[in-house]
């Protein structure tokens, strides 16, 4: 049969990923913080693009008061957010404050029956200042509070005149972190710099002599054996103690006994000096900032037993399409080139407006199926979660798995109990005893911590005995889990909890 080039005609369908439903996508897993700074990047580029100072015309489900109301597709998903299985008449949720101009103040939480909702770190915003305008705040009088790194760089100055050796010492203090540990070895920087090992381990040495006691050091038990050198505790007991501190995690008092020679006084008395002193002997100086976990959601009790769901709209950037700038310079174009400039501006600009509204929807959609499923959890604890995966909220919602995945990563809903991560609420089953309901695996590990903390110290628990506590509780669980949630919760086995309260009754006689 001859070969020869022939047109045919076929149908069939394709997903095609176009640049904006590449960035629609993307934007739903952002944090509030990368979604601001993304918005910030789009106002610089575009200019078109403004910031909603105002925040006039609050967004209502139905989308009426949108710049793109009279977007089919953006209407048609509004209105499948009333119509879906009652949520806003069973909820109460808010749909109506996805872009409110009023920013929520904790009064305005309070009056709505929720003194007992923390407010954490400033997670409402507002800012302190002067009741006279214009004047300072009292964050023009603070200074910026001392690094470790320039703690340490003072008192190199004093202790080291050498040029080269200072060098040295300069490239050791920017390898110490935040924490006070030397963080490159030794070897590494000393074929950077072209210096001998031993001249380094030397001037390592007189740095390790540098306020606070026990910086530098390179592993915790060289910064434990700095400290007790410095307070003349360095015998050959503590030198074995310090070589075994597995030993003391693990609370095998016999062996160290036998190791350090000492009764059982003296090593009572020797774990109690080293739990004084610090393994984190940077901590105290100004290191990284911490970040203040802010809420994307709000829940809050209604008078009536439901649960009011808001988006928080201090994580909402609310941007407008300029129409009167837009239709000036489009008028003033005079080629193809600034004609396609200012269209690609505006084909832009809708996308960017369409895909913060439809992600604040998303996200409020997402929040409300989880307090929904978790009724249980926001009414009396964590003792009545429930187990959830991805698929049973994505099927409820009418959403894909990986959309739901995405809405949840990085977001933070507070309620009466705290601030929680939305992934939280997943969480696997636990197979009940007999005919009963599944158990969430967070709900099993909350009862093994009460019942560890609950333990009399004559009658420490083994993992046996808590398989079958919980099985008599109606909890089908194998020993094997117990043991990987108990270490998850950095609890010892018991006979290391043994060892230790058996250590704490000799250390109170």
């Amino acid at each position: 049969m001859a070969m020869m080039p022939r047109m045919e005609l076929r149908q069939g369908q394709s997903l095609v990923m176009t640049p904006q439903l590449l960035q629609a996508i993307k934007l739903l897993q952002l944090s509030h913080l990368e979604l601001q700074n993304f918005v910030e990047g789009e106002l610089e580029r575009n200019p078109l693009l403004e910031r909603d100072e105002a925040g006039d015309g609050p967004l209502h489900a139905n989308g009426t008061d949108s710049p793109h109301a009279a977007d089919p597709e953006s209407f048609a998903r509004a209105e499948s957010l009333h119509s879906q299985d009652g949520m806003e008449e069973r909820l109460g949720t808010r749909l109506d404050n996805v872009f409110q101009g009023e920013q929520p103040s904790v009064a305005r939480l309070d009056s709505r029956g929720a003194d007992s909702l923390p407010i954490i770190g400033g997670a409402y915003g507002g800012s302190g200042g002067s009741f006279e305008e214009g004047a300072e705040g009292f964050e023009s009088s603070l200074t910026a509070e001392a690094s470790l790194r320039d703690h340490l760089g003072a008192q190199l100055d004093l202790a080291i005149q050498e040029p080269a050796e200072r060098l040295i010492g300069q490239h050791l203090i920017d390898a110490v972190d935040d924490s006070g540990y030397l963080t490159e070895p030794v070897t590494e920087i000393a074929e950077r710099l072209g210096a001998s090992v031993a001249r380094v381990e030397s001037v390592l040495r007189i740095v390790q002599g540098f306020d606070p006691s026990g910086v530098a050091a390179r592993d915790v038990a060289e910064c434990l054996a700095i400290q007790l050198r410095d307070r003349d505790r360095f015998d050959p007991a503590m030198q074995a103690l310090v070589a075994n501190l597995h030993l003391v995690a693990k609370r095998d008092f016999a062996a160290l006994k036998r190791l350090c020679g000492v009764d059982d006084e003296d090593i009572a008395d020797m774990v109690s000096e080293i739990r004084r002193l610090d393994p984190k002997p940077g901590r105290g100086f100004g290191g990284s900032a911490a970040e203040t976990v802010v809420p994307d959601v709000f829940i809050r009790a209604a008078p009536d037993g439901s649960w009011l769901v808001d988006l928080n709209p201090d994580t909402l950037p609310r941007v407008l399409i300029n129409q009167t700038y837009h239709a000036r310079v489009s008028g003033a174009a005079r080629n193809d080139v600034d004609k396609a400039f200012i269209a690609e501006c505006l084909q832009t600009a809708n996308w960017l407006t369409r895909s913060l509204e439809q992600r604040a929807r998303t996200i409020l959609k997402v929040a409300s199926e989880i307090v929904r499923q978790q009724d249980g959890f926001f009414a009396h604890g964590v003792e009545h979660l429930r187990p959830l995966n991805l698929k049973t909220v994505a099927d409820a919602i009418g959403m894909h798995e990986s959309t739901v995945s995405r809405v949840t990563s990085n977001k933070y809903l507070i309620c009466s109990r705290g601030i929680f991560e939305m992934k939280y609420f997943f969480s696997a089953a636990i197979a009940a005893t007999g005919y009963g309901e599944a158990h969430s695996a967070e709900a099993v590990r909350f009862r093994i911590r009460q019942m560890i903390d609950d333990e009399a110290p004559a009658e420490v628990l083994s993992d046996d005995a808590i398989v079958a506590r919980l099985k008599a509780g109606g909890i089908d669980i194998a020993r094997r889990t117990v043991a990987k949630y108990r270490e998850s919760l950095r609890i010892p086995s018991s006979m290391e909890r043994r060892r230790e309260k058996v250590a704490m009754a000799m250390g109170g006689r």
